[in-house]
Order: C-alpha cells, then sequence, then structure tokens
C-alpha cells in the first residue's frame, strides 16, 4: 500500500478507501478447541468464576485492576451483575469443560473509526498457563478482524505489570510507549504501557496462532512443541 502524498508533497497517511464503519460485538459466544467464550451472565457463571479466583490465594489476580479482591460470593456477584448489562465494557466468561474459569472483555469499542481494545483479563489460576489461556485471546481477535474488520486492535495495562507487558508481547502485540499518570486507581497513579495489533498484521499473527493451537504442536503430555513466539518469527 502507497502512503498518499498532498499537492505540497507531504506525505498525509495510508488510504482507507470505501471506509464504512463497523458492527459492534455480537452477544454471540466465540468457540474453539480447548475454550469458548460467551457474554458474562451472572446466572451462568458467577460461582463457578468466584470458586476459581479463590485459587488465588494472595490475591495477586486483582493487584493491577480496578476493583477486588472479593471475599465474599454476594460481593463478586453484584459486582458480575452490574457489569453484565453494560455494552462497553462487554465482559466475556472463559468456559473450559463446561466451567467458568476466567474472563475478558472488550472495552473502549469505536466502530467509526474501527478501534477496539481488550482488557479487564482477569484468569484464575486454573486458565492461567494453558492452551485455553492463548486460544480465548486468538478467538477474541479473530472476531475483531476477520468477522467485524476492525482496524485496530488495542491492549493497554500498568506499566508495572510486568506479567501483562510480557503476555502482550507474546500474543503478537507492539509496544507502542508509556502514558505517565494516564488513570488513578486504588488511591494510586498509574502509568499506563500501549500496545496494538493493526489489521494489516494480522495475518501473519492468526497463521502463527492456528499452527501452535495444531493438535500436533502438542506431545501426548500436552506440552507444546513450538512456541507461539517461534512461530511469530516464521
Amino acid at each position: 500500500m502507497t502512503e498518499r502524498i498532498n499537492h505540497l508533497g507531504q506525505p498525509i497517511g495510508f488510504p482507507v478507501p470505501d471506509w464504512q464503519a463497523r458492527p459492534r460485538p455480537p452477544r454471540t459466544a466465540m468457540a474453539g478447541r480447548f475454550c469458548h467464550l460467551e457474554p458474562l451472565d451472572p446466572d451462568r457463571h458467577a460461582k463457578a468464576l468466584f470458586d476459581a479466583n479463590r485459587q488465588d490465594k494472595e490475591g495477586r489476580n486483582w493487584t493491577y485492576l480496578a476493583y477486588g479482591p472479593f471475599e465474599r460470593f454476594e460481593d463478586y456477584r453484584a459486582w458480575a451483575e452490574q457489569v453484565c448489562r453494560a455494552e462497553d465494557p462487554f465482559f466475556h466468561a472463559v468456559i473450559v469443560d463446561g466451567r467458568a474459569v476466567g474472563v475478558a472483555s472488550y472495552l473502549r469499542i469505536e466502530p467509526a473509526v474501527g478501534v477496539i481494545e481488550v482488557g479487564h483479563i482477569n484468569y484464575s489460576p486454573l486458565l492461567q498457563r494453558t492452551p485455553a489461556a492463548t486460544e480465548a485471546m486468538y478467538l477474541m481477535m479473530r472476531r475483531v478482524f476477520d468477522e467485524l474488520g476492525y482496524r485496530r486492535y488495542e491492549w493497554k495495562c500498568d506499566a508495572r505489570n510486568a506479567p501483562s507487558r510480557a503476555a502482550a508481547r507474546r500474543l503478537g502485540f507492539q509496544f507502542e510507549g508509556i502514558f505517565r499518570q494516564a488513570t488513578l486507581y486504588k488511591q494510586r497513579n498509574r502509568d499506563s504501557a500501549w500496545f496494538s495489533i493493526l489489521d494489516r498484521e494480522w495475518s501473519a499473527q492468526k497463521a502463527a496462532f492456528e499452527q501452535w493451537l495444531a493438535p500436533d504442536n502438542f506431545d501426548a503430555s500436552g506440552k507444546q512443541r513450538q512456541s507461539l513466539g517461534d512461530l511469530q518469527k516464521l
């Protein structure tokens, strides 16, 4: 694609011909081999999620979230009741073997310009470091780019959240920089690290994900043969 040049000879950006506003994410399930995602439903998911989160004995998962931890199920249920009604952020439960074990959401959804963010990711210990954890992120990306035709997919996190920054890079997001004191939560400043994947980068990323998720990439014990990072370099 060639960048446009104005009458003064100045580069003014790459063309986006016939652009139209994109649809909002639908309230339908996303199915994979290791997991599926469905809109958060407190009646079906809250108790399983609360129990799964209790496996995080020290409450580390809540350090970089603006809410939680929840000591009582009633409080977690009330939180789930509140957020499940929102269109933005749009929360999903990650289901493995019929049990909700994590959540993730679409947020800052901008159909007019085709930009959307993934966030509020809270994987319980039952989901962390499993193929389902990676597949859930792939399914959300696939919907954004293949089904909905968005131009840009964002990941933002507390700049001090080293595991989240590492996860973004592993999943193919490109680091863009730090927004200093971007927000305030839990009575402290947050510098935000920004990452993104663009539509023109998705084809290569999708191929790497699909090679990584393929059955022949895992041995009999479920251990990966090739890492996602290695496949992204091919």
